[in-house]
């Protein structure tokens, strides 16, 4: 097969079934992540209450990441994956009920708003096994030789879910109410589950259930450690995304600054992810064949900049257009940080490997929401995300200084 077959992973029908499975999945969670903040700032009108759903959803899935990491490597995976998807059904039910009339009627603001952490702090630890088993089960999809091209793939569709996603439950919310928009999200996660129930056994390859947990866990993390390039750019990505992510916010900017309602919010969470859709599209047929760290650090510095224009407009189309090439800028950094892990990660140990790659994703994203609210508490929201855009721009600048063996990797 043609490892420059712009096509060559979509062709391997096991590699198909995953991308749709996983793409139905992701766009119900991304709606429900972009519901959940919709409904929690209508319910408290206090930033620093969306950042307590990121809290709320870290402290677990980070908590339980390495001891995860070593299931997943002892496990068939595919049966994890379905149990995760199963039990993330399970969630969403819980809110539906959580989101009717008879509910809301019998319970106060404060009491629905802390049931809705409880119900996010569940999925927290249901996260720390199911990203992680997704990224092991995809390279065991496609021959070697195309692995890069199924991780553009992969990348792409998981920005398309996103896309979909935000974009579409803005809508949903405005036409059906945060009930019909979470029954659209279970129907998505039951669809996305019969999918991914067509792959085969993903049995273990190794003799990690021979080793007790504390030193299966250690060896994943002295792996990640000693593979400079590895640590880098997981590292760049953690302090990138959490100081510079303002997705948290967006809430309060399109109820407060911007005052476009839940659609104009809906199409400010989708910006960013249309841009990296795009841009993978592009890589897809032209991938980046030099030079991957430098490009890496500049398009994060790029997007620094892309959060600090976001940050002081005023105007919905400015703020639109800033947010989508911060997509585009991390849409390029996700393929070059995404084909770095996979490819300088052994089979034996993807599960432990990718517990870390999780740890550090969820840490920023999740942890970035809290302190977006923190800091929008004590700054106030536009002061707080121009220092978030300034703080990415200064952690690139040290790691262009501190890491030489990420700044000068091609592969």
């Amino acid at each position: 097969m043609n490892k420059y077959d712009a096509f060559a992973a979509p062709k391997v029908p096991e590699f198909r079934n995953f991308l749709l499975g996983r793409f139905l999945f992701i766009m119900g969670l991304r709606m429900l992540g972009t519901l959940v903040g919709w409904w929690v700032y209508e319910l408290t009108n206090e930033p620093f209450a969306i950042g307590l759903i990121g809290l709320s959803e870290v402290i677990p899935a980070v908590s339980l990441a390495l001891y995860a990491g070593h299931i997943i490597d002892i496990s068939e995976k595919r049966k994890l994956m379905l149990t995760g998807v199963s039990l993330y059904f399970v969630s969403v039910l819980m809110l539906i009920v959580l989101s009717t009339k008879i509910s809301l009627d019998m319970l106060t603001n404060h009491i629905t708003v802390f049931c809705i952490y409880i119900i996010i702090f569940f999925t927290g630890i249901l996260r720390s096994f199911t990203s992680p088993v997704f990224n092991t089960i995809m390279p065991t999809t496609v021959p070697k030789d195309i692995l890069q091209n199924a991780v553009t793939w992969n990348q792409g569709s998981w920005l398309s879910a996103s896309v979909f996603g935000h974009a579409g439950v803005g809508f949903l919310i405005a036409g059906v109410g945060n009930t019909g928009a979470l029954i659209v999200v279970a129907a998505l996660t039951v669809v996305g589950f019969c999918l991914l129930y067509k792959l085969p056994k993903k049995h273990s390859l190794n003799k990690t259930s021979e080793k007790n947990t504390l030193e299966s866990v250690k060896e994943g993390l002295n792996y990640v450690f000693k593979t400079k390039e590895l640590l880098g750019a997981l590292s760049l990505d953690l302090f990138a995304v959490l100081f510079g992510g303002a997705v948290a916010m967006i809430p309060v900017f399109a109820k407060d600054i911007l005052k476009v309602g839940p659609i104009g919010f809906g199409w400010l969470n989708a910006a960013a992810d249309i841009g990296s859709v795009v841009v993978i599209v592009g890589l897809t047929f032209l991938p980046i064949t030099s030079k991957q760290g430098k490009k890496l650090m500049y398009v994060i510095a790029g997007f620094g900049l892309s959060i600090i224009l976001f940050a002081l407009s005023k105007i919905f189309w400015i703020s639109f257009l800033a947010l989508l090439m911060s997509g585009v800028l991390d849409g390029i950094s996700m393929i070059i940080r995404g084909t770095i892990v996979q490819l300088k990660t052994p089979d034996n140990m993807r599960g432990r490997v990718m517990s870390v790659n999780s740890m550090f994703i969820n840490s920023s994203n999740e942890f970035g929401q809290f302190e977006s609210g923190v800091a929008a508490r004590m700054l106030g929201v536009v002061p707080s995300v121009v220092f978030g855009g300034c703080m990415t721009l200064l952690v690139v600048g040290i790691t262009w200084f501190r890491a030489k063996s990420l700044r000068d990797m091609e592969y």
